[in-house]
């Protein structure tokens, strides 16, 4: 009988406004067809929010859930580094408190760990909508909400970063690497504050482990997750937050990690801006004469993200003229 590896899910949170979200990431961990997993959830600041994850994990007798209170290192990459050293598991993942785990996810996670080679793995985040109204974002921009159809990606292939709402990594990738605490990373909580949603914690953690260990971070299609899409997420001031960071965060990491290939060209960006141009903007150029309005509200949004993100991008490219100081990139 061939020996299952255990699987520690790492996973946190600093709010109760969430808590049916989290109970229901609790049940479909519960619903694994892979049984060797144990839950490492970390409750940040609210003691409401420990001891309540506590009573639903006693109450509908989920197996393996250990609550840990975190008031002290405060901050996603804390918690995260925290979860680490209380998991278990040969292979230790994470997921956001807002995912929802498909029954095979646990199977398919462990089963592509069969190539010593991979030190990572990382899978599609699948949109689950708040409300059926939200369901106009076009595809292309699916990154606004966290969410991996903008890659176009069907098949197996080695990436440069993983996703933080589904990743995992070998154990001995943490005697290499730790989420970076301070200098504000993984200091913000995201949601509605998305001006202040950088910078890339996952990404950072991913390129040092790839460079460290010479080995690579891959994607499985069949290593699925639902993210919840919350209608604030398509707000105005969260889609610019959104671009603006997410353009400076490529002109960070290309500084910073000028000998990673992947990262140095940004291959994955600029094949989005090719579809967007060759395949999105002509689409809705035709969708003008069917449906005007969702069109134009389509259109509207490729011009403004595309501008923040543009801003976002000269903004750490060039940082005294921004106004930025060189630590950034420190």
């Amino acid at each position: 009988m061939v020996r299952q590896p255990l699987l520690s899910i790492v996973t946190t949170a600093f709010t109760t406004g969430r808590l049916n979200d989290i109970f229901e990431l609790l049940d479909s961990i519960k619903s694994q067809t892979y049984r060797p997993i144990e839950i490492i959830f970390v409750a940040e600041r609210s003691r409401e929010l420990y001891e309540r994850v506590i009573q639903y994990g006693e109450e509908q007798s989920i197996p393996g859930l250990k609550v840990i209170f975190n008031n002290e290192k405060l901050g996603l990459c804390p918690s995260r580094n925290i979860g680490v050293q209380e998991a278990q598991g040969e292979i230790i993942a994470f997921v956001d408190d807002d995912v929802v785990l498909f029954p095979d996810w646990g199977r398919e996670m462990v089963d592509t760990y069969d190539d010593e080679s991979i030190i990572g793995v990382t899978g599609p985040g699948l949109p689950l909508w708040e409300d059926e109204s939200l369901t106009w974002l076009p595809e292309e921009f699916y990154w606004i909400a966290s969410c991996t159809a903008f890659t176009g990606w069907t098949e197996s292939m080695p990436v440069r970063s993983a996703w933080g709402m589904n990743m995992s990594f070998r154990r001995e990738a943490f005697d290499h690497c730790r989420f970076r605490e301070g200098d504000g990373f993984g200091q913000t909580s995201g949601e509605q504050e998305a001006w202040k949603a950088g910078p890339g914690d996952d990404a950072e953690f991913s390129i040092n482990l790839r460079l460290k260990t010479g080995r690579v971070i891959m994607y499985n299609p069949t290593v699925r997750v639902q993210h919840r899409i919350y209608a604030y997420r398509l707000t105005r001031k969260f889609i610019r937050g959104q671009a603006y960071w997410q353009g400076y965060l490529k002109a960070v990491l290309r500084r910073t990690y000028p000998n990673d290939s992947d990262t140095r060209t940004l291959e994955r960006e600029y094949t989005l801006l090719r579809r967007i141009a060759f395949k999105f903007g002509p689409r809705t150029v035709w969708d003008l004469l069917r449906t005007p309005r969702l069109a134009w509200k389509r259109s509207s949004l490729a011009i403004a993200v595309l501008f923040y993100v543009a801003l976002g991008y000269s903004a750490a490219s060039y940082p005294r003229v921004a106004g930025f100081s060189r630590k950034h990139f420190e």
